[in-house]
């Protein structure tokens, strides 16, 4: 689960803390406490949600190192990117469910499936040809989406600098 996902389900938590002290006070009645409820709510329903554009920038980023551990046969690193890229999809359907592009979203996951058992085998002919497929299907979804002007291609260069994708 990544940083925003914790942060976001954090909140919940921090208004029953709130409102478990608020009743707590016997001088508080049940009309005050309910407008401090309200207020919370409303508080929370306006609080930060990602938009897609940030999760899709965080799965191109997973998608790339994925590329870059199963190159170099990095199965372990190449199982956790790719479980990265299933988590930030998870986060997607909570957040942005309001999108019309999160229809075509399913497309995705058959995709997903195979690469996972191109890593789960160690097979690299199998996760090169998987890793195809599911480029392929991002820039189908794109293109149905009408974001086609955003191509997704096999990554030349690593996105960072600073992580070695060798196996250990």
């Amino acid at each position: 689960m990544n940083h925003v996902s914790v942060n976001l389900m954090m909140k919940p938590v921090l208004v029953v803390y709130l409102l478990a002290i608020l009743s707590c006070n016997q001088k508080t009645g049940t009309k005050e406490l309910q407008i401090r409820i309200d207020s919370l709510e409303k508080k929370l329903q306006n609080s930060y949600r990602p938009g897609l554009g940030e999760f899709m920038s965080g799965i191109q980023v997973h998608h790339a190192k994925l590329w870059f551990a199963g190159e170099n046969q990095n199965w372990e690193l190449a199982d956790f990117e790719l479980h990265e890229i299933m988590e930030t999809l998870d986060d997607i359907k909570t957040f942005n469910m309001d999108r019309p592009e999160i229809r075509s979203l399913t497309m995705i996951y058959s995709p997903l499936d195979s690469l996972n058992k191109s890593v789960q085998q160690k097979n690299f002919l199998s996760f090169k040809s998987n890793f195809v497929l599911l480029t392929n299907t991002c820039n189908n979804c794109h293109r149905d989406t009408e974001h086609g002007f955003n191509v997704v291609k096999i990554p030349d260069t690593p996105p960072v600098s600073n992580q070695d994708f060798k196996r250990q």
